[in-house]
Order: structure tokens, then sequence, then C-alpha cells
């Protein structure tokens, strides 16, 4: 049983290796499509590299509807369709504009994902693995990143359009994992809340967690939804606790520039003073450093905790950030800007990368979490879209990459602060427990 819990977490998982992969992949083309196009910075900053990240806000504002409508099953089936048909039209794209519709459509099935992806591993999970079945997702993600960054490195002499190729290739594993979501069950607390099947939902947590008292889960499940009023939002006042902590862990996540990093590693490494092919290998480095630390994250986060493991991360980015910045503004950068945005990736794995998609699943009571979920995406990739809109200027000629180093590394100390002052610890706490202690205790206080 143990095992079917294992399979259908990581056949759902699949979702995140397809987001690192799709978010990634673009990195290796985007030199060649604006020599190809002949696009300005700012056009091509907006248009072509930042569009799948404006469908993936837009999937993120609202795709807990279809989370919370069609199931997360069905949700998730056709965000695969999505990146297949993604993939395709990208590479087949005849100019920007079609190239940018066809990424807008994966930004969708991304922004969607991370909603659907960690709350049906959340809610099929019990309370002592939680934490490392939901950042399996994470797992996913980085290897998608690391197999993107190889698979650009790989690719990268197959001709003059080799953009085409390293774009396409991702419809492999989106059909993949498409044929794959559909041998998944319903979520069990999704039965509950939207569909009052109670015995549906008795039988999916039997199969997935036999040791653990079932009638005593749907009874507390039962209570949550008996103490809930029918039409209740986010917005409500005894709420805005975990509102506030979704929204600040996610607007930390990108303000610590992890995505503009990704989005232009190769092109950060070629303004260290790198040549084109060394740096496309130097971004296969940083993939692999960033699944060895994810690995080390999802081994420690049901261990320490998520509380520790952002305190490792928020140190991590303080000095690599800072490092970094000093490299650029002496002009000493070569191999230590290399070495240090290693340590960057590092600390990001290990802190932000494993926790924000199980702590964001976790804060919400079951008939808000896709909605609260929608929240903290949302506010991700709309940072990550702004970011990644004016990176190419920072980059550019008459920019200084040591500038968005040191705003980035501010950043992470008020993210320290955030830890230290506000974060909870969630570890090992049943889902309708954590209700309590984030909701009701916060309206007692009031």
């Amino acid at each position: 049983m143990k095992d079917k819990l294992l399979f259908w977490s990581v056949t759902v998982a699949l979702a995140g290796f397809l987001f690192g992969f799709d978010t990634v992949v673009i990195s290796g083309a985007d030199q060649q499509m604006q020599d190809l196009w002949a696009t300005s910075d700012l056009f091509h900053g907006f248009v072509v590299m930042s569009m799948a990240l404006w469908g993936t806000v837009i999937g993120a504002i609202f795709g807990n509807i279809p989370t919370d409508r069609l199931g997360r099953k069905r949700t998730l089936f056709w965000i695969g369709v999505f990146y297949l048909v993604s993939a395709v039209g990208s590479a087949i794209a005849l100019d920007p504009y079609m190239f940018s519709a066809f990424r807008f459509l994966g930004g969708l099935g991304v922004g969607a994902s991370t909603i659907a992806a960690p709350a049906y591993v959340s809610e099929i999970a019990p309370p002592d693995r939680r934490g490392r079945l939901v950042a399996l997702y994470q797992f996913n993600i980085v290897l998608g990143i690391l197999l993107a960054f190889l698979s650009n490195y790989l690719l990268q002499n197959m001709g003059e359009q080799a953009w085409r190729w390293m774009m396409g290739v991702e419809a492999i594993p989106a059909l993949v994992y498409t044929l794959l979501v559909m041998g998944v069950p319903n979520s069990p607390r999704w039965l509950m809340v939207n569909r009052g099947d109670r015995e549906g939902a008795r039988k999916i947590l039997e199969l997935v967690s036999p040791d653990q008292d079932a009638t005593a889960v749907l009874n507390s499940m039962q209570d949550d939804i008996e103490g809930a009023a029918r039409h209740e939002s986010i917005s409500q006042r005894k709420y805005r606790f975990p509102v506030i902590l979704a929204f600040l862990i996610a607007f930390f996540n990108q303000l610590s520039g992890i995505n503009a990093f990704l989005y232009y590693a190769p092109r950060i490494f070629e303004e260290a003073g790198l040549g084109a092919s060394t740096a496309l290998l130097s971004s296969v480095g940083i993939g692999l450093t960033n699944l060895i630390f994810t690995l080390v994250g999802l081994y420690l986060i049901d261990r320490v905790g998520r509380r520790v493991l952002m305190y490792i991360g928020s140190v991590g980015y303080i000095v690599s950030l800072s490092s970094v910045a000093t490299a650029f503004f002496l002009g000493r950068t070569g191999m230590a800007v290399p070495l240090f945005l290693f340590v960057f990736i590092a600390s990001h794995a290990v802190g932000q990368g494993a926790v924000i998609w199980v702590f964001i699943s976790e804060i919400f009571p079951n008939h808000l979490r896709a909605k609260g979920q929608s929240l903290g995406s949302s506010t991700h990739w709309i940072c990550a879209a702004l970011i990644t809109v004016f990176m190419p200027l920072v980059l550019g000629d008459a920019g200084n990459p040591g500038m968005a180093f040191t705003f980035f590394a501010f950043m992470m100390v008020l993210q320290l602060l955030f830890v230290w002052r506000m974060m909870p610890e969630t570890k090992g706490v049943a889902l309708e427990e954590l209700e309590k202690r984030l909701v009701r205790s916060a309206v007692q206080a009031a």
C-alpha cells in the first residue's frame, strides 16, 4: 500500500518535472531566438522570454477553479495536455508572436500545476510522510531543470536553429505524464468537501494509509466541513495569518532571484567571462547541484522541520548573493561567480526550494486549500514574471549585474527576519489540526 502511495505521489509530482523543464529549457534558446528575430532587449524580455511566466500567472490565479470544480485529478490531466501542445507548438513557431502564444499555453499548465499537484499529494499523504511526499514535486522540478540544462547542452550543435529541438523535446515527458496521471485516484479530501462522498474517500484513505484510522480521519474532515461557513473566502479576517504566510514565503522565494538566474544562467556566466559552451556546461552543473541539495532537503524536511531548512537557506542566500555582487563590482568574476552561484543554488534547494510548496499546501483548511494555494502560487509567479522582464536590461550593456545581486541579498535578510518572527512549524501535524492552530487560535486571539 505504501508503494501505491509513493507511485501516485511520484506520478503527480511529474507535473513538477515538466514545470522545471519548461521553465528552464528556454535558457538555451534565449540568445539564438533574439538573434534570429532581431528583437530589442525589452521586447525579447517582455514578449519572448516572459510570456510563459505571464501564462503561469494566469494559471496560478485561476487554477483553483478547475482544481475545485473538476477535481485535482482531472485538472492534472489537462495540465499534461497543455504541456504537450505547448512543446510541439513552440518548436514549430514561425515568429516570436506564435512562439509566445504556445509558451503562454505551457505557462497556464505550470501555474495550475503549482496548485493542483501539491494540494493533491498533501491530501492523500499521512502527516508523518507529508513533507517529503509533497516535496517530491520540488524534486521533480529540479530534475526537470537539470535535464533541461543537459538537453540544451547536448542539442546545441543541431544546426542554426537548434533551439527548435531544445523546445520540442519536452513533448516526450509531457505525453508520458499525461498517460500516467489518468491512473491515479481522486483526492479523498476533495471527495469529502466537494462531492460529499464519504465512502469513496474512505476507500482511498484505506489504500494510501492502511495503518491510519480512516474513520477518525473522516470524522475530523466532517467536523471541519460542518464548522466552516458555506461560502467562506480566504479574504475573511480569520484567515489573515495563513494568507500573510503564503504571500510572504512566495514573495521571498522569487525575490531571491532564483527564477531570474535559472532563466538567464548561460548569459550570467558569459557576463562573468565564460565562453558560450562553457556557460552552458556550467548551467548543467547548476542543475546537478540543485538536484543533490534538493535530495538533502527532501531527507531533512520531516526530520528537522520546515523552519530549520528556511534558516539554513536564508543564511546561505545572504552569503552567496553578497559574494556574487561583490565579485561583479570589483570586476573579479571568472570562476568566482559560478562558485558562489553554486552555493546560492544549494541554499535555495535545501531551504525555499524544499519548503515552499509543502508549506503553502499545509496552512489552509481543506475547503480553501486550492484558493490558498492559488494565492501563494500567483504571488510567486507575478514576482517571477516582473523580475524576468527586466533582467535582459540589467544584463545588457547599460546594466550592472552587481546591483541586481545586491538587491536580492538584501531581500534575503528580510526573509531571515520573516522566518525568525512569523513562520510556524508544520512538521508532523495533521491538516485539520493545523487549521485549528493557525486559524481558530488566531480568531480567539483577535
